[in-house]
């Protein structure tokens, strides 16, 4: 298992009311993050929030290409991310154990944090799929290039481990600073991680380690 020092290119926030990042995403073009009763869209480049919806965001938020999916308590709901509106809303497989969120193969990845689990559900049912096993708690979750990553944070330790999405092992880890945790993750499918920071309101964006050749 490969295991790295986190290099940490950049932090953003906090955010005025904002006191805690939950959920973590990326449009191809702004960060949006959730913090509790509202989601929020940010600029990378310049670092300044640029709009936000109210509604409910308890924990991880993704995005199909054209939708924003977003857990709240014991549901995950498909909001239009240009009205605001609540499409649909499925139950969440961890019933508000849920954290981590993302969307790979035209399917929803959900983290259960204590249940140190991920599930793959159908996006239009919430049926699980498939499930991974994890040896931590599991928080963020995104998938880039392939490859399965999900945040892990337990006291004053928190990583980003790349697993093998059949078997659940820990094929690579980066180690954040100590206090510095992981709420949500994604990529921005370059050489970037987003990683929520929990309840330093602030998040940072990590250096995505090179693919290597199988």
């Amino acid at each position: 298992m490969k295991r790295s020092e986190a290099e940490i290119l950049r932090e953003y926030g906090p955010f005025p009311g904002a006191d805690h990042i939950h959920g973590v995403t990326f449009d191809g073009r702004n960060i949006w993050f959730a913090s509790g009763d509202k989601i929020n869209a940010l600029d990378p480049e310049s670092g300044n929030p640029v709009r936000s919806i109210d509604v409910a965001a308890h924990a991880g938020t993704a995005f199909d290409g054209k939708h924003l999916f977003q857990i709240a308590e014991d549901r995950i709901q498909k909001i239009d991310p240009e009205t605001g509106r609540v499409l649909a809303t499925i139950p969440a497989p961890g019933g508000g154990g849920d954290s981590g969120l993302a969307w790979a193969e035209g399917t929803l990845w959900v983290g259960q944090h204590r249940g140190r689990r991920i599930h793959q559900i159908d996006p239009e049912t919430g049926a699980i799929l498939r499930t991974i096993e994890s040896k931590r708690v599991v928080t963020g979750v995104t998938w880039v290039d392939g490859e399965l990553w999900h945040g892990t944070w337990e006291g004053d330790d928190s990583d980003l481990r790349r697993i093998d999405p059949e078997t659940g092992s820990v094929l690579e880890r980066i180690v954040m600073p100590s206090g510095a945790g992981v709420s949500g993750l994604e990529s921005d499918g370059g050489e970037r991680f987003f990683c929520g920071g929990g309840g330093s309101g602030t998040i940072r964006a990590v250096r995505r380690p090179k693919k290597h050749a199988p």
